[in-house]
């Protein structure tokens, strides 16, 4: 029996941004994209948690992106855009500044992240990809919403 064959099947990434850099996330983790919805802090929250969201009648943790990757805050005020992920059965938002459209990305474009990646961003990054519109930062939302013993452990 020979080994299983990597699929030639091309994959699907939701396009967003983060402080100029493209990003994206798998699609089949993707559970909605919202635009400007009201987020309560919480207080003693861990780094990285902006805060708490009211998705249809279900709390929602609303993680920051930029500071989760050791960007710089968004401008007070800037139109900022939920993607709602779920993970391990609950539902989190990761704030982006914009999100763009769904991309097939074929496989000969993946490849690892580099070593040369800042330290935030090689916890964070499953993938480089290498498109006609540039580089694509393939996010790991498994990694980026492991906060606590799985962040101390590594993990993150």
């Amino acid at each position: 029996m020979s080994a299983p064959t990597p699929s030639a099947e091309p994959r699907l990434l939701l396009g967003l941004t983060l402080a100029g850099r493209f990003c994206g996330l798998p699609v089949p983790c993707v559970r909605d994209v919202l635009r400007g919805e009201a987020i309560t802090r919480v207080p003693l929250a861990p780094p990285g948690v902006a805060g708490v969201l009211n998705l249809r009648g279900r709390i929602v943790t609303a993680v920051e992106l930029r500071s989760r990757l050791g960007l710089p805050a968004a401008e007070p005020g800037a139109a900022r855009m939920s993607i709602v992920v779920e993970h391990e059965g609950e539902l989190y938002s990761l704030l982006a500044d914009a999100v763009r459209e769904v991309l097939p990305v074929p496989p000969e474009a993946r490849a690892m992240a580099p070593e040369t990646l800042g330290e935030a961003w090689r916890g964070h990054v499953a993938a480089i990809h290498q498109l006609a519109e540039g580089l694509l930062i393939e996010l790991d939302p498994a990694r980026l919403l492991a906060f606590g013993r799985d962040a101390e452990a590594g993990l993150a």
